[in-house]
Order: C-alpha cells, then sequence, then structure tokens
C-alpha cells in the first residue's frame, strides 16, 4: 500500500508538470494528495458508487469515470496545494492515473 501511495505521488506531480489544466505545488503536496486520495477511495467511493449503481449499469461503466473525477475534484478541494482547472480536467487527469495505476500494479 505504501508503495503504491509513492507510485500516485510521483504519478500525480509529473502529471501535475505536464497537465496545463493540473497546478500542483510540490512534491510533498503530490504525496498528500495521494494518501488524501486514498483515504477518499476507500471510505467515500464506495458510498457513491452503491448509490449510483443503476446509473453505472446503463451506461456500462463509464459512469465511473465521472465518479473518479469528483472524486479527485473532492480531494482538490480538500488540498490547498492542488488545483484543478474544470471537470474535464479531472476527468482527464483520473484516466491518466488510473493507466498508471495499471501499468505499475
Amino acid at each position: 500500500m505504501i508503495t503504491k501511495i509513492l507510485v500516485n505521488s510521483l504519478g500525480i506531480f509529473a502529471l501535475g508538470y505536464l497537465l496545463d489544466g493540473i497546478k500542483v505545488n510540490n512534491y510533498w503536496t503530490a504525496l498528500g494528495t495521494a494518501v488524501l486520495l486514498a483515504i477518499v477511495n476507500a471510505f467515500i467511493k464506495p458510498i457513491v458508487v452503491f448509490f449510483t449503481l443503476p446509473l453505472t449499469i446503463v451506461t456500462l461503466g463509464l459512469f465511473l469515470l465521472v465518479i473518479n473525477a469528483l472524486m479527485l475534484l473532492l480531494v482538490a478541494a480538500l488540498v490547498d496545494g492542488l488545483k484543478i482547472k474544470s471537470f474535464w480536467w479531472a476527468v482527464l487527469f483520473s484516466v491518466l492515473l488510473s493507466l498508471l495505476n495499471v501499468i505499475f500494479f
């Protein structure tokens, strides 16, 4: 789990550098974002997924992209050094971060 958080923090920091719509102040902000994202994904995301299950089934799972983006926007609202310009930047950020997780795990 610690390895996953460290890889996510490196991914968050790198994507913040590469994407214009994502701003990450420094690596410590990326590490805090990764920790908070892990907590949000462990406790809040399952509840949201449960209540939106019919919509997720109707959209054949594509609504999970929206849920992931909303979780990132929630974390960005809580972390001071992370700025996401719009919902669509959050969608792109979540897709790229998910791809990074697939590659490394």
